[in-house]
């Protein structure tokens, strides 16, 4: 059993979060499971402690969620897409209104400060009303014309596609387990989702309020178990993956949906880069470093663990982070304020630290934390700044997704864009520096899929009305935006055709040859090009 805190067991965090066993277990009834199960155990990282036994999905039981939920999605996909949005407007006033209840339960589940959990709430709320305010203009159908104006016309419909497969990480278990799904509703499909074993509750709050929303019972279908088991039990049933986790497990996922020839988009792992100018704001920078390397503890995949720094400035930047970071406080319960929660369990704390070991082994120095923290829970690690960090060291090129960073400096600005890039991800990356137009171009330059000038990841995250997704080894497909509605839609062309079309007429006064009729065709053509058709 992991090391517990003195004077905190499992009975004293349910009761300080104000969760429930019949709340627990009123959840629990939305997963899919056989009739006699084995289980698995949830427990917080704060302590180690068990919080509920869930339990296993089978191969079967799969099966089930599938066909429960496209049988509700036929009926689904025939509500009027106005009722369909005012349902998902409704979810977005219940998680505003329950904040405080999902602010326990993902704290409780995932060990993270309060203020990092509040971004979920915040970010589910926001992907609500954006989407069901979109979605009058982006599902409507688009009427055109076609190969001849006029006597062509044609009109673009969306289509759902079905019943998507979700498989969501522990890391935000709202956000990734329930932001996927809204456009997936309002598009008119059903899911069947799979959150990772440690956080599933969280998912299963905003499933459970949107069945208080208005979402038919069993659109929704929700398994439990380990995914190497129930990955593949999902992907061979959906007609759409959306996925997100590690780059390796993506392959899988991608090469099972190629067999199927089915759509499908994953968000995966990043080595994120920031910059930091020789004009930027010192205090600025280091206050936005903060945010972007720990928030979540640093398990985060748009979370910076590469910085840049022009040499010009490097000592003051790094002094300025380091007083920052020694200043940093421990969130170990479930109050407001500043600070660094848990990693997520031993799994995580090993990657974390034999990191930071291998670093210092072959060279690296620790200007700042470096060690695990057990008088403050099993799974806390101090965050650490490295210097010194060289290729042959794993937390060179490979995701740590913990509280660590590396410093580098740089001379030119066109070093530091060839730095940045200098990895197999392209996930989210950072420019401070007080030129904003300066800051843009670099950004230009960067192979992320999301830049942010002087800002870590939420002004990116949360541009809602435009795209959200990685470059190189760090995805496929993009969240937000219309597209993060419409891939969930085949699309449909229906042309008519009026008069006469591209055969050749056979009767009436004209009879072409065929060569003369290709001549015709041809001009036309020419014609529509000088008249500025499209």
């Amino acid at each position: 059993m992991p090391q517990t805190l003195e004077g905190l067991n499992a009975i004293d965090s349910l009761n300080a979060a104000n969760v429930s066993q019949d709340k627990i277990q009123s959840l629990l009834r939305h997963l899919t499971h056989p009739l006699d199960p084995t289980y698995l155990d949830a427990t917080a990282p704060w302590n180690g402690e068990l919080i509920t036994r869930l339990p296993v999905a089978d191969s079967e039981a799969v099966e089930l969620a599938f066909h429960v939920s496209r049988r509700a999605q036929e009926l689904w996909s025939k509500t009027s897409l106005k009722k369909r949005c005012e349902v998902i407007l409704r979810f977005h006033d219940l998680v505003l209104e329950r904040r405080d209840e999902i602010l326990d339960i993902i704290q409780l589940e995932t060990g993270k400060a309060r203020l990092h959990a509040l971004e979920e709430v915040l970010d589910v709320a926001m992907t609500s009303r954006y989407y069901a305010r979109i979605a009058g203009s982006a599902l409507k159908p688009r009427k055109g014309g076609g190969a001849f104006p006029v006597l062509t016309r044609a009109v673009e419909y969306h289509h759902p596609v079905g019943v998507v497969g979700v498989i969501s990480p522990w890391n935000y278990p709202l956000t990734l387990g329930i932001s996927d799904i809204i456009p997936m509703l309002i598009a008119g499909n059903g899911a069947v989702t799979k959150p990772d074993s440690q956080t599933t509750l969280s998912a299963l709050w905003a499933i459970d309020l949107l069945a208080e929303a208005g979402v038919p019972e069993g659109l929704i279908g929700a398994v439990a178990g380990e995914g190497a088991v129930l990955g593949p039990e999902i992907t061979s049933r959906a007609d759409y993956v959306m996925f997100t986790g590690s780059t390796g497990v993506g392959r899988l996922v991608a090469a099972q949906c190629g067999e199927r020839l089915i759509g499908c988009s994953m968000e995966l792992g990043g080595k994120n880069a920031m910059i930091v100018c020789e004009d930027a704001d010192i205090e600025r920078a280091v206050e936005i470093a903060e945010r972007a390397c720990w928030s979540n503890a640093g398990q985060l995949c748009i979370s910076m663990e590469r910085i840049y720094i022009h040499e010009s400035i490097r000592d003051q930047f790094v002094d300025a982070f380091v007083e920052r970071i020694l200043r940093l406080e421990f969130r170990n319960d479930f109050s407001w304020g500043q600070g660094i929660g848990s990693l997520i369990n031993e799994k995580q704390l090993n990657t974390v630290k034999r990191h930071v070991d291998d670093a210092v082994s072959k060279g690296a120095t620790v200007l700042a934390g470096g060690s695990p923290r057990p008088d403050k829970g099993p799974f806390f690690f101090e965050p650490t700044l490295l210097e010194g960090v060289t290729p042959e060291m794993e937390c060179c090129v490979n995701e740590t997704f913990g509280p660590v960073v590396s410093v580098y400096t740089f001379r030119s600005e066109e070093e530091a864009i060839r730095l940045a890039n200098d990895s197999d991800y392209g996930l989210n990356a950072a420019v401070i520096t007080r030129n904003t137009k300066r800051g843009n171009q670099i950004g230009q330059q960067l192979q992320a899929g999301t830049v942010n000038v002087n800002e870590a990841y939420a002004a990116g995250w949360g541009s809602l009305d435009f795209p959200m997704g990685g470059f190189k080894q760090s995805g496929l497909g993009r969240r937000h935006g219309s597209g993060g509605l419409l891939k969930y839609t085949e699309a449909q062309t229906v042309a008519t055709q009026r008069l006469q079309g591209f055969g050749k007429p056979e009767k009436g006064p004209m009879h072409f040859s065929d060569e003369q009729w290709a001549d015709a065709l041809t001009l036309g053509m020419k014609v529509l090009k000088n008249l500025g058709f499209k």
